[in-house]
């Protein structure tokens, strides 16, 4: 396993960036299926056509060496990738080549007018398919799925069955266990026998799937965004990151639970005394999935690695324990606390204002960064939890007697815009966006 450490530092790659975005509109102006779809991109789901780019292919990948791509290697494929920026992976071809990332190659065929005419490359449940769906301008354009792997071409998978088997056991996983520990314990059990059907990568790919789906079904602007994507048949696919509230007992169960799917400990955050919270960002590489695990910290504890050690119960917790406590684990009972996407930051705000669905105020808003959460979505808290967050001296009478009526606000989508490559977050925007969703505090 590779540690990455908070001593690493995300920087922006303007002249990448550029190249990049050069390139797209290259092919945009060529292409008038391209141009159509970037615009519907922006008006009808709020998000951008560069946003959704997995590849771009040209004749000589190697031009790109010079504003910081390297040449790598996808199993037997050589391409080029910046190894620190978050940019699309370039590939040689014949003619230029576009292609975006989606959920479903045929849900993205049916929701713009293709129908069987159009060749998808590899069968229903591959680890990859994709298809060609426009040649105009000299150049072309495709669209791809890919369940965890990064190639170009379908390989190997497990059985159809046992997939549709997991799906469901991963979409329908029992969450409610007499301990958090447990439920971990199921959790794992769960994946470890889906990694042994159909390999690690696919099985992470699967389960992070079912967590959409159980987020999704507990927040209506995930709902609302959702079917605005699926409208162009795009999926989730603009997906950045998923954030995880723990509580300090439950913490190292959560990063051995990841970690067994794959994921390596990225940066660390910690933003100070006062916000007396930290996190541990985590990357699935092949599955291009990031975590953002967020836990109540002490300021000693932000020298040691928090994230494999075991943390002492605290008296009272902060923020994030809080809503554990009143919520449930957000890696089991709760769901997530959000999932983060890609999007035009301003048209995404104003496009679901316009559906009924208010953003609060933006807690990052750099050249290269914008972040803004909806609204948060309002739950009940169960009444054992109540009373157990009485009796432990959690919260007061009367703010149990507040939480009963008005509810306490539970998940959130999150708005995010990225520049230049920019691959990091704001570790100050964020610790200020914390305190405003305490359970205590939160309006």
């Amino acid at each position: 396993m590779t540690t990455f450490t908070d001593k690493h530092e995300w920087t922006t790659h303007a002249d990448a960036f550029s190249r990049v975005t050069e390139f797209v509109a290259s092919i945009t102006s060529k292409n008038t299926f391209v141009a159509t779809l970037r615009a519907r991109l922006q008006t009808e789901t709020g998000t951008r056509l560069i946003d959704w780019v997995d590849r771009i292919g040209c004749s000589n990948p190697a031009e790109f060496e010079a504003v910081g791509f390297t040449q790598s290697n996808i199993g037997a494929e050589t391409v080029w990738q910046h190894p620190q920026a978050m940019l699309p992976t370039i590939f040689e071809t014949t003619c230029d080549t576009l292609t975006i990332h989606v959920d479903s190659v045929a849900s993205f065929l049916l929701a713009n007018g293709f129908d069987s005419r159009i060749e998808i490359v590899g069968e229903p449940r591959d680890d990859v398919r994709r298809a060609c769906v426009s040649t105009e301008g000299g150049c072309e354009f495709h669209v791809i799925e890919r369940h965890g792997s990064l190639a170009w071409n379908p390989g190997p998978t497990g059985s159809r069955q046992a997939i549709n088997r997991h799906k469901e056991a991963m979409q329908l996983r029992q969450r409610d266990f007499d301990s958090d520990h447990e439920g971990f314990q199921h959790a794992q059990e769960l994946f470890k026998a889906a990694a042994n059907d159909v390999g690690t990568n696919r099985a992470c790919e699967l389960f992070f799937a079912g967590e959409r789906d159980y987020w999704q079904s507990r927040n209506r602007a995930a709902r609302i965004q959702k079917m605005r994507q699926d409208k162009l048949g795009l999926g989730w696919a603009n997906q950045d990151h998923h954030t995880y509230r723990s509580g300090r007992a439950a913490f190292p169960h959560l990063i051995e639970t990841l970690e067994l799917m794959g994921f390596q400990c990225r940066e660390r955050f910690y933003a100070g005394a006062d916000a007396g919270w930290g996190a541990q960002v985590l990357e699935q590489v092949d599955c291009r999935i990031v975590i953002f695990a967020d836990v109540d910290l002490s300021p000693e504890e932000i020298a040691g690695d928090f994230a494999h050690t075991k943390l002492p119960p605290q008296d009272k917790p902060g923020t994030v324990g809080l809503w554990c406590a009143l919520h449930g684990e957000a890696f089991l009972q709760a769901g997530m606390h959000h999932l983060e996407c890609q999007f035009d930051f301003d048209a995404a705000r104003e496009q679901l204002a316009a559906d009924g669905v208010e953003t609060m105020s933006p807690f990052t808003d750099f050249d290269h960064l914008r972040q803004a959460f909806t609204v948060g979505e309002r739950w009940q808290v169960p009444e054992n939890r109540l009373t157990k967050a009485v009796a432990d001296g959690f919260i007061t009478n009367e703010e149990a007697s507040r939480f009963r009526t008005d509810g306490v606000i539970g998940s959130h989508l999150e708005i995010l815009q990225r520049n230049d490559g920019y691959k990091g977050f704001n570790k100050t925007g964020i610790s200020d966006i914390i305190l405003e969703t305490n359970p205590k505090t939160a309006k």
